[in-house]
């Protein structure tokens, strides 16, 4: 995956993530909304982790192709 098609991919998940937050003022998100924006949170910082890979590795010489998407518990046990 290019770092366009990375890019691509995350406006399409903030738009999404948007339009769920915006359905859910005045009267709150249906369970399987919830769990639909849980997963766009997750795909996100997904993308976002697989991005910050590929640019480390072109600032290092090596390949960001061998950037590899990491499982969503991978990512969201990263602490800030």
């Amino acid at each position: 995956m290019s770092e366009k098609d990375i890019l691509d991919r995350v406006g399409e998940l903030v738009a999404e993530e948007r339009a769920l937050r915006e359905r859910a003022v005045g009267r709150g998100l249906q369970e399987a909304e919830e769990e639909r924006l849980g997963d766009v949170e997750v795909r996100l910082d997904q993308c976002w982790d697989l991005l910050r890979q590929r640019r480390a590795r072109t600032e290092f010489g090596r390949d960001p192709d061998e950037a590899v998407l990491r499982p969503g518990p991978e990512v969201e046990g990263y602490e800030s």
